[in-house]
């Protein structure tokens, strides 16, 4: 059995496993420069795909920064057809812990340019605005990834950290391919759950773990279940940077799939 056990669902045009491999973790402390083994990080995403089927990995240019795009490349490239690599973009790091929006045209340009060569692809797939930055007009940033999608560089728009009107205000321009929102055990409400539903839009959440907080004594399938219990449009990205972890959160999502 494999993590397409726990269902699927269609993300940027690819039927992929509902449970996904946020990448987060997979750098330094505060989310800064290598992980401390390098070896793990690569085997860590190398048996999310190959080894528990995991066909929805997602990531971001600001994990690192640029880190983490080239462990997916280096670990899985040429990537298997059924995968999915969402990137976000949008984010600069001035250094560890430290993240602020950066939505000037040229910049997403120029960022959504170098993530295409890092992860070596001719298109992402899926792509977020990883944060509407408010020193710059909404319509600016999302017309310069619709342009960057007219020019085959970009296959889907997605929107991260949002709120109901971010949603109606891009969505009169382009069509929102996914949204990425926290919700976990200890973050229950976020508008944009029901919103997505509606609409008929895949609802990412991340930190579904809470960065394992929301895990009692090494559980990971009470917080889990209870988000894939929210409607077959959600589809949490769990994180890890261990191998044996992993497996624990792919069990989970199996055995609570199984037993539903």
């Amino acid at each position: 059995m494999t993590a397409t056990a726990g269902g699927t669902i269609t993300i940027a045009g690819k039927t992929v496993s509902r449970l996904g491999l946020g990448t987060m973790r997979l750098t330094g402390p505060g989310t800064w420069d290598d992980p401390p083994d390098r070896d793990q990080a690569l085997s860590v995403l190398r048996q999310a795909v190959h080894t528990h089927g995991i066909t929805h990995v997602d990531t971001a240019d600001a994990y690192g920064p640029h880190t983490v795009e080239n462990l997916i490349k280096d670990a899985l490239h040429p990537y298997p057809e059924e995968l999915l690599i969402a990137t976000k973009v949008g984010m600069v790091r001035p250094g560890p812990d430290l993240w602020s929006p950066h939505g000037h045209p040229k910049y997403l340009r120029a960022c959504v340019e170098a993530s295409l060569r890092r992860l070596a692809v001719e298109r992402l797939e899926l792509c977020y605005l990883h944060r509407i930055d408010p020193e710059v007009p909404v319509a600016e940033q999302v017309g310069i990834l619709q342009a960057l999608q007219q020019e085959g560089k970009i296959g889907h728009i997605g929107l991260s950290k949002i709120r109901p009107e971010d949603y109606h205000q891009v969505a009169k321009t382009v069509t929102v391919a996914a949204v990425q929102n926290v919700l976990n055990i200890h973050h229950r409400y976020d508008p944009l759950l029901e919103l997505c539903r509606d609409q008929s839009i895949p609802y990412v959440p991340y930190r579904p773990l809470d960065a394992g907080s929301a895990a009692v004594e090494g559980d990971v399938s009470t917080p889990l279940s209870w988000l894939f219990a929210l409607g077959p449009h959600v589809a949490p990205i769990a994180g890890t940077s261990e191998i044996r972890h992993l497996a624990d959160i792919v069990k989970s999502v199996m055995v609570g799939s199984a037993t539903s």
